[in-house]
């Protein structure tokens, strides 16, 4: 019963982050949504288990995609605020700030993946996950990655509607969230 009261209080915060995004299940902050609903309840129902048998190879693994998870949301979110030439005057109201770039950044990890915060997000996921493995929770990580996939699928449209044949190119050229993978 605690757990659910702490996931439903840590979800207020997430809700109102997410509210101009829930109209409208075309748009990418739908998904992303619960993407951040289903990561939330993987950090609840796991915190108690994170320094628990370090050594165990669950554990090495989980810290591995912790860490790559930092340093895919560290590089994208830098480049997007050096390079994206963000505009307020961008018409998504649905959109972070930061989000709103005028400037396509194919350049550092932007070259080899389309989506490093949503990849980001998708190795945050795995690595809390791995804390603690558990069916119910390996069906939660799963649906946060089948909703990060949708994320950056509807993220695509978006791009496609901006930049358009540009952003059609460097989806050529580029993998959605693993380097030379996917």
């Amino acid at each position: 019963m605690g757990k659910l009261i702490i996931f439903c209080l840590l979800s207020i915060p997430v809700f109102m982050l997410s509210m101009r995004s829930l109209s409208s299940f075309k748009n990418h902050g739908f998904y992303r949504f619960f993407s951040w609903e289903c990561i939330l309840w993987l950090l609840v129902s796991n915190y108690k288990f994170w320094f628990e048998d370090p050594f165990i190879p669950s554990q090495i693994a989980s810290w591995i995609l912790l860490f790559v998870s930092i340093w895919y949301v560290l590089a994208g979110t830098i480049l997007m605020k050096k390079l994206g030439n963000a505009q307020k005057s961008k018409d998504r109201e649905s959109l972070f700030g930061f989000e709103k770039t005028t400037e396509l950044i194919d350049r550092g990890i932007f070259g080899y993946i389309r989506h490093p915060l949503y990849g980001s997000l998708i190795l945050l996921t795995w690595g809390i996950f791995l804390k603690h493995v558990t069916v119910p929770l390996f069906f939660v990580s799963l649906a946060s990655t089948i909703f990060l996939y949708f994320t950056a699928v509807f993220d695509e449209k978006e791009c496609i509607e901006y930049f358009g044949e540009q952003y059609r190119q460097y989806m050529n050229r580029s993998k959605m969230f693993v380097p030379f993978l996917f």
